[in-house]
């Protein structure tokens, strides 16, 4: 291509021009032909994204309503503003409550005696501190590094002990204030001290002087100004004791968050226009998923012409998929007072292929047949038995009817005394202390009150007492109870069930003082037992099938009770949100049909690509032979016309010579 310049010299028609003409009358019907491709392909690419957005937004609203929480939607509401309350509708029922607090919660706050002259100079005295906050302990060593007012505080605030404390200037002096981080009696703060450099460790010289707890003598130690309390409200009468402001678990699916005394009336009512609002908002994506496809692949009869996915196989097959689910009856529910979307309200525009939402019909159904209407959409599990209780199913369970089979009941850890304590029992110093291990890895130190105690149950119902207001033990949402034997003997129990279920003493300064000397451990036991006559697994109370189970493939059961044997059957139902959800996710998810589609489409461009430059690599061959040819001829040419030039100017030359010779 380096003579390309030099061409038509030696004719004047070959030329360079001619070359790109006969070059671009080659290259352009391919050009043009992979170009309209690319478009097309890349449109498709485009149109099959639109389709996959407007599908995967179909999935929220449907998967809301696939949970069947979101289908027992209610509302609470107190008649005085101190006395708030949220609900979870997954646990809350229809009610009305009178709510009466008599007492806040409230943190411990303490006050030292004594005015210190200067809060970094003036020495504390110095010993080991010793605070126990609730079943926690801590020690704080006062020395020569920290032996002033804003020392002590520094070293208690930095122990995380429970307790904050800080330096007042009260205009005539300094003060030491402490105050417990947690509210209620269980947190109250006992203060210690050993090894005080002034005096003893209890004559109010020295450090002592921050000892405190509720026995010392008027007057020593440091000064309560504010007592620690609990909360105590009554609903309906019954009188409830919590350690916070917050009440939670008194009634189910209710929280009461108190900010001051007073009484209320409470009421909890079905949210029914919550539950139509999501209803609402899956009509409204669907149609919005609707109004897509018409663009995408509709057809104008008037004009005769489609759009770009006009007779797509993929659209048809979403759009008839999702019709099937929509418009069919429910299986399981065909005996049901709700069978379809169509009994609550739900309709096809068969002009349109819209939805039309019926919304004062849907909340009617759905006040009038709450369990069938959460069927319809959600998943649900119908046993036969009161105590068997649907968890969950499987990606691959079916809708069908599945027996139940228990060969083991769940049993729950339990801790049983040997003997029972001979009553009256004196509780003091020597024997207040017990320790148990919960679960395997919960620690649970209790003191008990100092006192004799007359019977067994008034023992029982200490410990108890103990248990329930322990950090530990309520932090791992876990909890014990306490009773009696069939001798008296103590009996802890676990309050949950399986393998992984066990109370265990750890220590107990005199375990004969609880006829716990020689006390027997049991572990819980996971339940046993079949799903649809196949061998289930079991881990506490549930019983599940792993996949590849047959039709009951994932299926999970809650076995509540102790009977073995038979226990019924229960009825899985996939309602329309379920199935739908799973639709969505086959559609939108790797190897689905988008996702199929769209990888042919972009292997379509790839080859595209392909054929462009195996057509650069043609057309440049074709020019370079052009250029080749081209130059070949014009150089033929060239001496041709250097010939006639070289003979023409030869009989010229002899031309004058003839002329002289005829003369």
């Amino acid at each position: 291509m380096a003579n390309i310049s030099s061409l038509g010299i030696g004719s004047g028609v070959l030329t360079s021009e001619l070359v790109d003409q006969l070059v671009q009358a080659e290259r352009a019907p391919t050009e043009k032909r992979l170009a309209q491709k690319t478009e097309r392909t890349q449109a498709l690419i485009s149109a099959y994204g639109t389709l996959r957005s407007a599908v995967t937004e179909l999935r929220l609203p449907m998967r809301q309503l696939s949970a069947p929480d979101n289908l027992k939607a209610f509302s609470a509401t107190s008649s005085n503003e101190d006395i708030a309350v949220s609900v979870d509708s997954s646990k809350a029922n229809r009610g009305t409550y009178s709510v009466d607090v008599t007492s806040l919660a409230s943190a411990q706050a303490l006050a030292s005696r004594d005015v210190f002259a200067d809060r970094d100079k003036t020495s504390v005295g110095q010993g080991t501190m010793t605070l126990s906050v609730g079943d926690k302990t801590t020690n704080i060593v006062i020395d020569s590094s920290n032996d002033t007012l804003q020392g002590l505080a520094n070293a208690i605030n930095d122990s995380d002990a429970g307790v904050s404390a800080g330096v007042i200037d009260t205009g005539s002096g300094f003060q030491l204030v402490l105050s417990a981080d947690e509210t209620g009696t269980a947190n109250a703060v006992s203060i210690s001290v050993s090894g005080d450099s002034a005096g003893t460790d209890t004559d109010a010289q020295g450090l002592s002087r921050f000892a405190f707890n509720a026995s010392m003598d008027a007057g020593a130690g440091l000064n309560e100004t504010i007592a620690a309390s609990d909360a105590v409200m009554s609903i309906n009468g019954v009188e409830v004791t919590r350690s916070t402001n917050s009440f939670e678990n008194v009634i189910d699916g209710l929280t009461f968050d108190l900010t001051a005394t007073g009484t209320s009336t409470v009421k909890v009512e079905q949210d029914l226009g919550a539950v139509a609002d999501r209803v609402q908002g899956f009509v409204e994506k669907f149609n919005g998923l609707q109004e897509t496809i018409d663009a995408l692949a509709g057809f104008n009869a008037e004009s005769g012409s489609g759009s770009l996915l006009t007779g797509d196989s993929v659209i048809r097959g979403i759009q008839n998929q999702l019709r099937q689910v929509l418009t069919r009856v429910v299986p399981g529910l065909e005996d049901a007072s709700v069978r379809s979307l169509a009994d609550v309200g739900i309709t096809t525009n068969f002009e349109t292929g819209s939805l039309e939402f019926d919304r004062e019909e849907f909340m009617e159904q759905l006040k009038a047949n709450p369990d069938d209407v959460t069927a319809l959409f959600a998943e649900q599990g119908r046993a036969t038995d009161s105590q068997v209780e649907f968890v969950r199913s499987g990606v691959n369970t079916e809708p069908g009817t599945y027996d139940i089979n228990v060969t083991q009941a769940a049993t729950q850890g339990t801790l049983a005394g040997n003997a029972a304590a001979t009553f009256p029992v004196t509780i003091d110093g020597t024997n207040d202390e017990l320790s148990l291990l919960v679960n395997g890895d919960t620690s649970v130190n209790l003191q008990l009150t100092q006192q004799t105690y007359n019977s067994a149950q008034d023992l029982a119902d200490e410990i108890q007492a103990q248990l329930n207001s322990n950090n530990a033990l309520n932090a791992s949402e876990g909890s014990v109870q306490v009773s009696l034997g069939a001798g008296d003997e103590l009996v802890f129990s676990s309050s949950t069930y399986g393998s992984e279920s066990s109370v265990t003493l750890s220590s107990a300064e005199s375990a004969a003082t609880f006829g716990l000397d020689a006390a027997t451990s049991t572990d819980g036991l996971d339940v046993a037992g079949t799903i649809d006559g196949r061998t289930a697994e079991g881990e506490g109370q549930t019983l599940f099938l792993g996949e590849n189970s047959g039709a009951a493939s994932g299926l999970q059961v809650k076995i509540l009770g102790e009977q073995t044997g038979s226990r019924g059957s229960i009825q899985f139902i996939e309602g329309v949100g379920e199935r739908t959800v799973d639709l969505i996710t086959n559609f939108v998810g790797a190897d689905g049909a988008i996702d199929t589609r769209t990888e042919s489409l972009n292997r379509d461009l790839e080859r595209i690509q392909e054929n462009q430059i195996r057509l650069e690599e043609r057309i440049t061959a074709y020019r370079e032979r052009l250029v080749s040819q081209f130059t070949a001829a014009d150089s033929l040419i060239s001496q041709l016309n250097s010939t006639q030039d070289f003979v023409s100017q030869q009989l010229a030359a002899l031309a004058p010579q003839n002329n002289r010779n005829n003369n």
